[in-house]
């Protein structure tokens, strides 16, 4: 950077604007459920839609911070500016950041627990409690491989599962079913991010899955988790799971195939336009399979 940022800009660098499609992919492919249901309710789908973004961005938060704190982030790192590490926030001001972050969060989950009860107040305890530990506490799940499985679960099937539940008050078989798509995709952001910082994790001693499996092996596991998604789509169609409007979600795949071009020939840098590209093809799965629904 030439010159530094204004404070506003320096926030918006540390939530990663970028990764927050894939956190509204799950409460769309919820609501567009509960609307097909005739259960749609807008105002705690907003509520769930500004929860789940706020849970995604206190995730972003904390791992700036804590990834510093770790070691894990250096100046050779490859993806986008993390306030942290390139002194733009002390790691006290990030600090608090993620705690009026996840207190807003809390805040509107107290609307949807009016609603619906105990369950949601549990389940968004249970996401703030995992979103800080991806990175923080004395086990952070994202050094020890677990990172993958706890995205899929809260990005993917608490999601997808929840924005359909405050709505109707119930999680449909289709509910639980379409959450595993999405989750799928989520889920290979993820390894999109662990594939480009491969080489610093490894270093840093952050044993992702990429780096347990190697750079081979995340590009496959990336190719398993977005062929699965599309894949999911017609099986559940002819399960009669979902009615076949649903298969409009295949209009994201030029979206995906591009990206998936990008992670098996670029490195470095470039994957961070796939790590987008990945983002946009969730929303965009789940949006056009809304559209399925209604047309």
């Amino acid at each position: 950077m030439s010159e530094k940022p204004n404070l506003f800009q320096i926030w918006w660098l540390a939530i990663r604007p970028r990764t927050l499609p894939a956190a509204a992919s799950g409460v769309a492919m919820g609501s567009a459920l509960a609307w097909h249901d005739g259960s749609f309710q807008l105002l705690p789908a907003l509520a769930a839609l500004f929860v789940a973004l706020l849970l995604q961005i206190g995730s972003n938060v904390a791992n700036d911070v804590f990834d510093f704190e770790r070691g894990a982030d250096t100046e050779g790192r490859l993806g986008p500016v993390r306030v942290t590490q390139a002194g733009l926030l002390t790691p006290a001001q990030v600090k608090r950041g993620m705690f009026f972050i996840f207190a807003l969060a809390v805040l509107l989950g107290l609307y949807l627990a009016a609603l619906r009860g105990w369950t949601v107040i549990w389940l968004g305890a249970a996401a703030i409690l995992a979103a800080v530990a991806y990175t923080g506490g004395p086990f952070p799940l994202g050094y020890h491989g677990l990172g993958d499985v706890f995205v899929f679960i809260f990005f993917g099937l608490a999601a997808v599962a929840g924005t359909y539940f405050v709505q109707v008050g119930s999680v449909s078989f289709a509910a639980w079913w379409m959450a595993v798509p999405v989750g799928l995709i989520v889920t290979a952001i993820l390894v999109v991010n662990n594939l480009r910082d491969l080489e610093s994790d490894h270093k840093a001693g952050k044993r992702t899955l990429a780096v347990r499996l190697g750079a081979q092996g995340a590009k496959t596991e990336y190719v398993l988790l977005m062929g699965a998604a599309y894949l999911l789509v017609p099986v559940f169609v002819m399960m009669n799971i979902i009615p076949i409007g649903g298969m409009l979600a295949w209009l994201s795949l030029p979206v995906a195939v591009r990206t998936l071009r990008t992670v098996f020939t670029q490195q470095g840098h470039p994957l961070n336009a796939a790590l987008a590209g990945t983002g946009q093809t969730a929303f965009l799965f789940s949006l056009f399979f809304w559209l399925g629904l209604l047309f």
